[in-house]
């Protein structure tokens, strides 16, 4: 069974596409302590560190054997994103000079270090704006890798009930097998009301905000009961009521959606079946640190279709 390492684990949905694929988690690596709580919880035969990966040595890392077959990694995007107005103006200062933007380095750092056959570095499409690509290529031959992707990939493509383009970056060329659309009226079939008391982990009523209640009742189908600016006066919605015979827009961390047919924010376990997660995986902290890890996660449909086209490709003879 093929070894992975997750860097900047998160919540765990990259890592949970692959162990349905049937790679070994070995080992996840992250620094928030909720992040780490919830990995837990969904992965008990994986080994969790708790660190900054800024501040750690390949040596520290708790491997206990010598091959490593794919390391995968998710560093944080917000350098990167254009939804983030604050972005840096230059886009070399993104990678090199803005903390967060660094971790990319990092993860670079330690793919050197530790040399997997294959590795796959997640984030999101403002990775690829020139000249961002050619000096991470640079990084990435010094340490050893001759030959890089920048694979371009929808999460809706591949069984995510919700739009998500991103950026995996790699060794090899990634092409998954492509798989048809859900709705979001597909993915929330079946869930029970969360204003009574029910099983399902995360599944709470959430109240909301009062300056929204008069609003919500004439609110349609992709509409939205507010609005905020990212990078270059870009407006982005929040709070969309989601159209049923649709995928959900982008979900992200501060994403918050009116439900299709109920006058209500949908829950975060709602939130989860629109990236992909089963029922039964259980996120921990609070609930904007609940929303936060489904909303920053790579969607495990997504991650399951890269690891089968991987280990089809490269581990089963």
């Amino acid at each position: 069974m093929p070894k992975v390492i997750d860097l900047f684990c998160g919540a765990g949905g990259f890592s949970l596409g692959f162990k349905l694929a049937g790679f070994e988690i070995s080992l996840a690596v992250d620094r928030d302590l909720d992040v780490v709580t919830t990995y837990k919880a969904n992965f008990v035969n994986t080994d969790v560190m708790i660190t900054d990966l800024s501040r750690t040595h390949s040596s520290d890392l708790k491997i206990i054997y010598d091959k490593i077959d794919v390391i995968i990694a998710s560093p944080p995007c917000e350098a990167y994103t254009l939804v983030n107005k604050n972005i840096m103006p230059d886009p070399l200062d993104r990678l090199y000079t803005d903390i967060r933007g660094r971790l990319m380095l990092d993860t670079i750092r330690l793919i050197g270090d530790l040399k997997p056959d294959i590795f796959v570095i997640e984030n999101v499409p403002g990775i690829l704006i020139k000249p961002i690509p050619e000096y991470i290529k640079r990084e990435l031959n010094r340490v050893g890798y001759e030959k890089i992707y920048f694979n371009l990939l929808n999460a809706a493509d591949y069984g995510t009930p919700s739009f998500r383009r991103r950026v995996f970056i790699s060794n090899i060329k990634i092409k998954p097998r492509k798989r048809r659309r859900i709705t979001v009226e597909e993915a929330l079939t079946g869930l029970p009301d969360p204003k009574y008391p029910n099983n399902l982990p995360n599944h709470v009523y959430i109240k909301l905000p009062k300056r929204y209640q008069r609003k919500i009742y004439r609110l349609r189908w992709n509409q939205a009961l507010d609005y905020y600016r990212g990078w270059g006066f870009k407006e982005y919605k929040q709070y969309i009521r989601l159209h049923p015979n649709k995928i959900a827009p982008t979900i992200m961390g501060r994403s918050r959606f009116i439900h299709p047919f109920e006058d209500r924010i949908i829950t975060v376990r709602e939130e989860a079946r629109l990236m992909g997660y089963p029922d039964k995986y259980v996120f921990y902290g609070g609930i904007d640190k609940q929303f936060n890890q489904v909303g920053e996660s790579v969607p495990p449909p997504l991650s399951y279709a890269i690891a089968k086209f991987i280990l089809e490709k490269y581990f089963i003879q």
